[in-house]
């Protein structure tokens, strides 16, 4: 589509906006209806650890970056296509799942901000998993509010609403507390033939909160499937998203989802025996079921946008340390009178990995930042392990760095894969981890013992994703299904790579991750000692 036939669907609003308020960018992507991406828009922001607590602020983080996003967005349409942004055809909100964001019934805000990062509710998470003999993480919205609970903490005497950061924005929107089936598989447990919370797990907790003043239904959001309305955007919702009034309200807008189910979308996982995996800030496994599976506490049951049940290998850290590492290489460049672009940086890093040992030549690094409900930890302490005769260049240092941000999830892949037997037909791959052709493809594939398939938009799946499922509630066709509308629609003629690691490379993942697990208690050392 040529700038002119792109200005005329920007005018008429024949397109879908997708905005994902991820861990590190808030991010927009405007597509057309043939689901091209034609602009984008970024904000870079990071968390707060305060007072023990993971955090974003909601006035100068959340409500200043998803302005911010919004205008750059607007600043690029005009600066390509000469035209101001004033609608679009239909819109959604994602953003990082989980967490805790209580309000009160005048939604003023009753706490601060607990994102999925934390690790502060293991007491409730072991009860709650208990009493529905079903696995409740410790980053779920539940094991939130029953901590709280537990804890007794004061602003539960106000508690009328409990929402997620997708569902507070897609209210500010809207005006409607609604969200997704995926989003709302990260807050409570999910019963995938109803298409809505487990009532037999609702009862039980309403009986543990007996003596709070509300019910669990009464505080949750109202469920939505992918292709349902979940409100318009009003003229309170278009002047908090557009400070410049341009924008008019009357656009649809799809049910909010998290960054699972977007990343679910973008790579056209949904189908059973599918699966993908998003790398990033954090990095997570998404398998659609076949069959149903045990409890593990290393595997989180959701689903995707269209409530088919979802096996989930979640990890909180990925790509954070290996971030901070390429900090300090470009310091290095930096202070030697040079300079390097991040595109350059990065590339190159992660090219020299794919010339180190299989294994790393005896390099173990542990790139925990935070806690990892995987392995047991609350907290995390980024370490580096080098065995005395180990060979310290860049190729195994790099390669270390990338087989440590999947030795985690390739500790829970094997619970999925080896002990529950799950098939997986197709594993894809998506996020900053796989920018860089084949070193993240190879080693995911290496880790996993599965083909890796990555399609032109890994690098940036989420808000595109998302702009997906705000087309799909305005385009598709009576009784289409959200599996047959990817299908068919829009990835039909997806340009993608697929690599399979050799057994070279699976049998140095083994090693490397033979040695991780014998140094985690060096690592549970680090926690402990190191404040």
């Amino acid at each position: 589509m040529d700038k002119e036939m792109i200005k005329k669907a920007i005018e008429e609003g024949k397109t879908a906006l997708g905005i994902e308020l991820g861990s590190t960018r808030i991010k927009a992507a405007l597509i057309d209806e043939k689901f091209n991406s034609i602009a984008a828009g970024e904000y870079t922001w990071e968390n707060r650890l305060e007072d023990g607590i993971w955090t974003y602020h909601m006035d100068d983080d959340i409500i200043k970056g998803i302005k911010s996003c919004y205008a750059d967005l607007k600043k690029n349409v005009k600066d390509e296509y000469g035209v101001e942004l004033t609608t679009t055809g239909a819109i959604g909100i994602s953003a990082m799942m989980h967490g805790y964001l209580p309000f009160d019934k005048d939604w003023k805000q009753l706490a601060a901000f607990r994102t999925w990062r934390n690790t502060m509710t293991g007491e409730a998470a072991e009860k709650l998993s208990n009493l529905f003999d079903f696995n409740i993480p410790q980053r779920w919205s539940i094991a939130h509010l029953y901590q709280a609970m537990l804890n007794k903490e004061a602003h539960l005497k106000d508690l009328a609403h409990l929402t997620t950061l997708a569902g507070y924005i897609h209210y500010r929107l809207t005006g409607e507390n609604v969200m997704g089936i995926g989003e709302a598989s990260g807050m409570f447990p999910i019963d995938s033939k109803a298409l809505d919370y487990d009532q037999a797990m609702v009862d039980k907790f309403d009986s543990l909160a007996a003596d709070y003043g509300f019910k669990l239904r009464e505080i949750l959001p109202k469920i939505k499937c992918a292709g349902e309305a979940a409100g318009t955007l009003t003229a309170e919702g278009a002047a908090f998203l557009d400070d410049s009034g341009a924008l008019k309200p009357g656009i649809l807008c799809a049910p909010p989802e998290g960054d699972a189910g977007t990343g679910m979308v973008a790579t056209n996982s949904v189908k059973e025996g599918t699966g993908n995996v998003s790398a990033g800030t954090s990095d997570f496994a998404m398998v659609v079921l076949k069959n149903s599976i045990g409890r593990h506490e290393e595997l989180d049951m959701v689903t995707t946008p269209a409530g088919s049940a979802v096996a989930m290998v979640h990890c909180n850290n990925c790509t954070s340390d290996i971030n901070a590492w390429a900090g300090l290489f470009k310091g290095f460049v930096e202070a030697a009178g040079l300079s390097v672009s991040n595109d350059v940086l990065y590339t190159t890093l992660f090219k020299a990995a794919l010339s180190g040992e299989k294994d790393a030549g005896g390099l173990i690094p542990f790139n925990y930042i935070s806690g990892e409900g995987v392995t047991k930890l609350d907290a995390g302490r980024p370490l580096f392990i080098r065995k005395p005769d180990a060979k310290l260049n860049l190729g195994n240092f790099m390669r270390a760095n990338l087989m440590s941000a999947m030795a985690t999830l390739a500790i829970g892949m094997e619970i999925l894969i080896k002990d529950e037997k799950a098939e997986v037909d197709s594993l894809m791959g998506h996020g900053g981890f796989f920018k860089t052709p084949e070193a993240g493809q190879r080693i995911l594939s290496a880790a996993t013992k599965c083909p890796v398939t990555v399609m032109e938009s890994a690098g940036e799946g989420g808000p595109y994703g998302m702009a997906i499922l705000a087309a799909y509630c305005v385009q598709k066709a009576e009784g289409e299904s959200l599996e047959d509308f990817l299908d068919k629609k829009v990835f039909a003629a997806a340009k993608r790579e697929t690599l399979a690691a050799d057994q070279a490379d699976m049998d140095g993942f083994d090693s490397f991750l033979d040695d991780y697990k014998k140094a985690l208690a060096v690592e549970r050392s680090a926690v402990e000692n190191v404040g």
